[in-house]
């Protein structure tokens, strides 16, 4: 390729040219990116008044392009600066770590005394401990002449691989500016979609598209944003999941676009979970533990050069490449993440407060767009990401096996949680602020634990976890505010609680039965994220482009406002490519399911999925809003209608058992399968043809009535105003729309949907269903 530039950060060049050794993932106490810059202020406001910050600087050499910020120069001692924030003693830090800070350090050296013609120049890496601010200062004088010698040294290891992504990226854009669609044409529903995400990608906007099964939703997100790489430069395209099988889909898709373009230069990863890449379990993950952490970077080279060659990079061909090489497959793959063009993988990889996939883009610059598949989910997911508990059962069990140095403070917080758990007057207390004594010992058990883990680094065990459990905690209080619910809940600790109430019936959160032992209490201390969009919104503000996408998003209002949305969010609803008389939608007008009238209604319920049966054979899923009322329902029809085949879900069920009951849906079958509303087959699960004709919703989808469930509510309704149903309705009808998504599957499936309660006839209700469903 003639004439090329490519541009690189100091960082990027140097993790490239300048990490070697082994991996060590061993636990090293680090800072968090906002103590990172109460480090750095720390030490800018003890400089000079003419000390300058954040300092811009480039170079070039040959076609490279390199450019970062420097962290700090005084001009008048000529020392440029280098700030990194740390947890514990500068032992802690690994030596090839170290080498790597020097190296960038050395690189910003290069480009400072280049642009101000220096003849030498003192770098100072300074190393700030998080708790205290104090300073340690590594110093050294080099040439100007010493310098540059380095920074070109740098630059030709990294020339052959720049002019290699260069040309990568130049390919992959051409060829992606004309790319066919795989399927020759696209389906009207389809074309919608796909036009409204690339009007968005080349917008800089945000999408919600609600999008019904039988689209091609996967295709007709991927396609165009696929189209949008090249026009809109986007570096990288993130197609996140909510659940394993979109994966699969997305992976299914990709393959057709390659078949649709042969040999197309496109780089595709799948991320995977650790526990599922790890080849030795067993092992520590550092170079004296694990043969594939010895001499990782050392190896690393290789194996990533035979990757991006290879281009398609599932789990399958990631572990191919890493085994050949002697490096770990899990590592590979995140090293890969810089290199790919494409990366397939769970939600939290971008949302997650420690998301690997964001975290690069943001330290790189990249742009990057993502794709959210059954977004509906992303709520929740993102509700769990942002939370944090921890049990009074948790602290005794720590303290008991804990070395002795760290018992005073773990009992002191022991002490602590049951004094408030004694003051407090219910089972469930919300609490607006954590009383100071508990703040306190809350703080001293994890300066005690952060000393020990710094103390001990190679032998924490359980310690560590138990450490970072009050950590996350600690760090939630810190950030503690109206989008999240402070509580106490007490519970028995000996003995496994009780079935929590079915949906729309009553919890009790008192499961003492009167008694005062203490002992037999457990305590469970929690912040609980009901407004993910608190911690989101920077991110959909940072992200070039994201598309949000489902059968079940509606009302527009509901993701937009939970999630954190930019307010220039466009939504999309995609009408349905079902012909609406296929699917016969009836509501069973003299059924009520709340947990009050459900004894009295089996009965008819059961009779009723019996007529339906008799009256049209074949396959059908039965929902309902708990395992017990499943089991209920399962036993009365098996007692008044013997004939009828039928089998359940199970309450937790394998792989292997899950495959066992979706293989009882065959192609003209007759049963009934019972499932819980929500679980493993009430989205994700394809059926088509005569495998599925029909399904019976037996609930509203409602959460269950609980003091926590009412401190939820009121808090939605302060944030965004009363009856707007953000905690009950809209997500229990979005999961009722997912299990009846389960019946049509393309457009000439024919199917029924029973509503199995009267409230589905109330307009604030029907008002969230499907608009094409004609209920009868």
């Amino acid at each position: 390729m003639s004439d090329w530039t490519y541009t690189v950060s100091v960082r990027s060049l140097c993790e490239f040219t300048a990490k070697c050794g082994d991996l060590d993932r061993r636990f090293t106490p680090s800072a968090t990116a906002l103590e990172g810059q109460a480090g750095q202020l720390a030490v800018y406001a003890r400089r000079s008044p003419g000390y300058q910050i954040e300092l811009p600087l480039e170079g070039r050499w040959g076609a490279l392009r390199v450019r970062g910020r420097a962290d700090g120069y005084e001009a008048d001692v000529n020392r440029l600066e280098e700030i990194k924030t740390i947890r514990g003693p500068l032992e802690l830090v690994p030596d090839n770590r170290r080498a790597l800070h020097w190296a960038q350090l050395e690189t910003y050296g290069a480009l400072l005394a280049a642009d101000r013609d220096l003849a030498e120049l003192e770098l100072a890496l300074v190393y700030v401990d998080a708790d205290t601010q104090h300073e340690t200062v590594l110093r050294q004088t080099l040439t100007a002449a010493a310098l540059q010698a380095a920074f070109e040294a740098r630059c030709r290891a990294f020339e052959a691989w720049a002019a290699q992504e260069a040309a990568h990226r130049s390919a992959r854009d051409a060829a992606l500016a004309d790319l066919p669609f795989p399927l020759g044409e696209l389906r009207p529903g389809q074309r919608l979609l796909a036009e409204a995400v690339y009007r968005a990608a080349a917008r800089s906007q945000c999408l919600l598209a609600q999008a019904p099964t039988g689209i091609g939703k996967t295709l007709g997100t991927l396609y165009p944003l696929l189209r949008a790489m090249p026009t809109q430069g986007l570096d990288k395209l993130g197609y996140m999941t909510c659940k394993g099988t979109g994966r699969i889909a997305a992976m299914d898709a990709l393959q057709a676009v390659h078949r649709t373009c042969p040999g197309l230069p496109l780089r595709v990863l799948t991320l995977v979970a650790k526990e599922q890449a790890c080849e030795h379990p067993d092992k520590a993950c550092h170079g004296a533990a694990c043969p594939l952490a010895s001499g990782f970077y050392d190896r690393l080279p290789a194996a990533r050069s035979e990757a991006v060659a290879t281009a398609w990079l599932d789990p399958a061909a990631q572990r191919r490449i890493a085994l050949a090489h002697g490096v770990c497959p899990y590592y590979l793959g995140q090293e890969l993440l810089r290199w790919a063009d494409v990366v397939v993988g769970d939600v939290h990889h971008a949302f997650d407060p420690h998301g690997q996939l964001y975290g690069l883009a943001l330290a790189q610059g990249w742009k990057l767009a993502l794709l959210v598949d059954e977004a509906h989910n992303l709520i929740d997911r993102t509700r769990e990401m942002y939370s944090a508990s921890l049990s009074l059962a948790e602290v005794q069990a720590a303290a008991q096996a804990a070395p002795v140095s760290l018992r005073g403070p773990l009992r002191g917080l022991a002490a602590e949680l049951v004094r408030t758990g004694r003051q407090q007057p219910a089972d469930y207390q919300p609490l607006p602020t954590v009383p100071d004594a508990l703040a306190e010992a809350l703080q001293r058990a994890n300066a005690a634990l952060g000393e020990y883990v710094q103390a001990h680094p190679l032998d924490v065990g359980p310690v560590l976890q138990f450490y970072f459990t009050c950590l996350g905690l600690q760090r939630l209080l810190d950030r503690l505010d109206r989008h999240a619910l402070c509580d106490l809940q007490r519970s028995r600790a000996r003995r496994p609680a009780p079935e929590a109430a079915a949906a729309d019936g009553p919890t009790n959160l008192s499961l003492l039965d009167g008694a005062d032992d203490e002992a037999a209490q457990d305590l469970l201390l929690s912040v609980r994220c009901i407004v993910p969009g608190h911690f989101l919104k920077e991110r959909f503000e940072t992200l070039a482009h994201v598309t949000l996408f489902s059968a079940t998003l509606g009302p527009a209002d509901y993701p937009r406002q939970l999630l954190g949305l930019p307010d220039t969010t466009a939504w999309l609803d995609v009408p349905a490519p079902f012909n609406p008389e296929h699917l016969t939608v009836q509501v069973a007008d003299a059924l009520s399911t709340r947990y009050e009238h459900r004894q009295a209604s089996l009965n008819a319920l059961v009779d009723l999925l019996a007529g339906q049966f008799a009256e049209h054979p074949g396959n059908y899923l039965a929902f309902f809003s708990s395992f017990e009322y499943l089991e209920q329902a399962a036993q009365r029809l098996a007692l008044r209608h013997p004939e009828l085949p039928q089998w359940s879900q199970g309450r937790a069920m394998g792989e292997a058992a899950r495959r066992g009951f979706l293989d009882r849906f065959v192609p003209g079958g007759r049963g009934i399968g019972f499932a819980v509303l929500g679980g493993a087959f009430a989205e994700g699960v394809d059926l088509p043809g005569t495998r599925l004709i029909g399904a019976f919703i037996a609930t509203l989808g409602l959460p269950p009535v609980s003091p926590l469930q009412e401190q939820v509510r009121e808090r939605l309704d302060a944030l965004f105003g009363a009856d707007h149903g953000y905690a009950d309705l809209v997500p229990g009808l979005q999961k009722v729309v997912q299990a009846a998504g389960r019946v049509l599957r393309s457009v000439d499936d024919r199917g029924w949907v029973w509503l199995l309660d009267r409230r589905y006839r109330r307009p604030d209700v029907q008002a969230l269903l499907p608009a094409w469903w004609h209920i009868t």
